[in-house]
């Protein structure tokens, strides 16, 4: 047994080092293949020897989709914010006003990127990370640290050595732009509100009840600075390096500067190579150096006298609005977009940029040929931000908002309290309907191979299909026939459509685009009633009473089922095979023995997993919960429970019990 136990922590220690190599080095050294088959050998090994699992496991970073909440708990050392400025000027005086404090001192400042995102706070104990925080509003936060793990380039066990015994590390959570424009990518064609910015996206993803999710998004960070009683420098710099050495992720721009000169040649060289980076950046940070002056520097109320954030200008420009045109969604709601002359911003060549509703266009202003401005800055997406007026044509007509669908014709409504435009005619609008279909074939729906969206076009146009359930009369024969398609493309085409079959139920209820039910809540409603006919039978109270599924999911649910088209497509896609239940649950192993009860669960165990444990809970009545509070009736803890909330249910009186006690709680042990 000692040599499988060799075995895991061999295979862990290595993935580690890639994870390493490949997040936080950008220098992998083996194929993406060669790291799955190796971490797929280590959950092999773990499910058959579950008494080896450590939650710090690298089979871990995929997070899990079980609900949590978050507990708070009170910063060792306050989080404050920086005092900032958007001045060359007063980043000099700010430099100034340090040797003035520091009478006859050498003065060393280190420059550093202001990555934007949001804020974390690590607490790391013997080399390991205890816990995960949020900034929140400086004073407290809240723990985070089962999402914090998903986080590849966050090491969980430090590398090397010297790091002290207990130590804080603060960094940034950061969206990188290419897995921003992925996730919004993703929404725009889901017909989801997109992030502005990856800042929003960042803290947004941190937050959320599903680690699973979380790991997916493809979060990374960056860190800026260590606190504790024995840091291995008397200077940040030199810490920061240290960190690096152990593990940590340390922008490369980190660089010591001696003189004002330094810090004005610093700005300037950042604020255009900033545009190369792969993650966004609203700024540069400037820190005295040694800890000695931070000290003596002090701090006001809200900031330090010894660091100073400045921030760059949005970019701007200026272009002609050529014409605005309409589009429509599978849903339905109509977005204007400015087509404009093409223009130079932030790197890229903006054409388009959207314009959301009539209100922002009335709010704007915005006349025909207007020339405006676009802004990105911090964002990704081009956003106009106003009219230049004196620029206007004499007797230029103010741009219309449409009073009929561009694609079929029919009236819009507006429906109350939302600010989208709607095109009503929902089964026989085209881009609708082809929406609605290219969301189905979805790699996260239904995920048919060989199917995209100008697929579905030419499978619409020849009259091939109408709706969803059509999809699964297409013979090879007619498929081969569309242009570009031939007999290989059509093969591959209609096998994916016969293995969508086996996908889960839980996908399918996302795949079918029932207005406001997205990823996360499919798979909720499809656990709670099981199979289609109970969903198409529950009432909006019903739909109510499962968590997370509020009043506008529910009613729109109900809304769906009663249309006859609706239910006629589900019945069509049973005939064809698709999956319309969830797998048959093992009664015999279901009590109510934990009915009401809320228990946490911590630590490593030998009898069963964390999962087999959840699971358990669950089918005993009980809640599975993340965090420890007032409402967690006891904590079932194995072997390293961890320390803070070891101490939060002393500190509550909340009964902390072993596996053993759990199993004859439950009546399950075995010998």
């Amino acid at each position: 047994m000692d040599s499988v136990k060799q075995q895991i922590e061999v295979l862990r220690e290595a993935l580690e080092q890639h994870n390493h190599n490949y997040y936080v080095l950008n220098a992998p050294s083996i194929s993406d293949r060669e790291f799955d088959m190796m971490l797929k050998q280590l959950e092999q090994l773990e499910r058959q020897y579950p008494e080896y699992d450590d939650p710090y496991s690298p089979t871990h970073r995929v997070g899990s989709d079980h609900n949590k909440g978050f507990e708070q708990v009170a910063h060792e050392h306050r989080m404050l914010s920086l005092g900032n400025t958007y001045s060359l000027a007063e980043l000099d005086e700010f430099v100034g006003r340090c040797r003035e404090s520091l009478p006859g001192e050498e003065l060393t400042i280190v420059g550093e990127m202001k990555f934007d995102g949001t804020s974390i706070s690590l607490l790391y104990e013997n080399g390991r990370l205890v816990r995960a925080v949020t900034r929140g509003d400086g004073e407290k936060g809240d723990v985070v640290t089962d999402n914090i793990i998903t986080i590849r380039s966050i090491p969980l066990q430090l590398k090397g050595e010297g790091w002290p015994a207990k130590f804080e590390i603060r960094g940034e959570i950061v969206l990188p732009w290419k897995d921003f424009e992925r996730l919004n990518a993703e929404r725009a064609f889901n017909e989801e509100p997109l992030f502005a910015n990856p800042r929003n996206a960042a803290a947004g993803t941190l937050k959320l009840q599903n680690s699973a999710e979380v790991s997916r998004r493809g979060l990374d960070a960056y860190f800026y600075y260590m606190l504790g009683d024995e840091l291995p420098a008397a200077n940040h710099y030199d810490n920061m390096m240290a960190a690096r050495d152990w593990g940590f992720k340390v922008s490369d721009a980190m660089t010591r500067l001696h003189s004002i000169e330094e810090v004005d040649r610093y700005v300037r060289y950042w604020d255009e190579a900033r545009r190369d980076l792969p993650v966004a950046t609203d700024g540069l940070v400037f820190k005295v150096d040694s800890l000695r002056q931070q000290l003596n520097l002090g701090f006001t109320a809200k900031s330090p006298r010894w660091a100073i954030a400045y921030k760059f200008q949005a970019e701007r420009a200026l272009t002609q609005l050529r014409y605005v045109s309409f589009e429509v969604g599978r849903t339905g709601v109509i977005t204007p977009v400015a087509n404009l002359e093409p223009v130079q911003l932030s790197g890229t060549v903006v054409k388009r940029a959207s314009l959301h509703n009539a209100d922002i266009i009335r709010q704007l202003d915005i006349h025909e040929g207007d020339m405006l401005y676009v802004e990105k800055g911090g964002e990704i997406i081009p956003k106009i931000t106003g009219v230049d007026e004196d620029a206007r044509v004499a007797g230029a007509a103010a741009v219309a908002f449409l009073t009929h669908c561009p694609a079929c014709g029919t009236a819009l409504v507006r429906i109350d309290g939302e600010a989208a435009h709607v095109c009503p005619n929902t089964y026989g609008c085209p881009p609708q309907i082809t929406g609605r279909i290219e969301h189905f074939v979805g790699r996260r729906m239904m995920n048919i191979d060989g199917i995209g969206e100008e697929t579905v076009e030419q499978l619409y146009s020849a009259g091939l299909i109408r709706d969803i359930s059509d999809l699964y009369t297409l013979r090879e024969a007619d498929v081969a026939m569309l242009e570009r398609m031939g007999e290989k493309s059509a093969r591959r085409l209609v096998q994916g459509i016969e293995d969508s079959k086996a996908v889960p139920f839980e996908r399918v209820v996302y795949a079918i685009s029932i207005p406001f039910v997205g990823e996360t809540s499919s798979k909720k409603i499809a656990r709670a009633c099981r199979d289609i006919d109970t969903l198409m039978s529950m009432t909006s109270e019903q739909l109510t009473e499962i968590d997370d599924i509020g009043p506008k999911i529910a009613d729109s649910i109900v809304r769906f089922f009663a249309v006859e088209d609706n239910r006629r497509i589900v019945e069509r896609l049973r005939q064809a095979g698709v999956c319309m239940s969830m797998p048959e649950a093992d009664d015999s192993r279901r009590s109510d023995r934990l009915a009401g009860k809320t228990i946490v669960i911590s630590g490593t165990f030998t009898r069963h997993s964390r999962d087999e444990y959840k699971e358990l809970i669950e089918l005993n009545g009980g809640k599975n919960s993340g965090s420890i509070s007032k409402k967690t009736d006891f904590v079932l803890a194995g072997e390293n429970m961890g320390p803070a909330k070891l101490e939060k249910a002393t500190k509550l009186g909340v009964p902390v019990i072993d596996e053993d006690q759990f199993l004859q709680m439950i009546e399950i042990i075995n010998n």
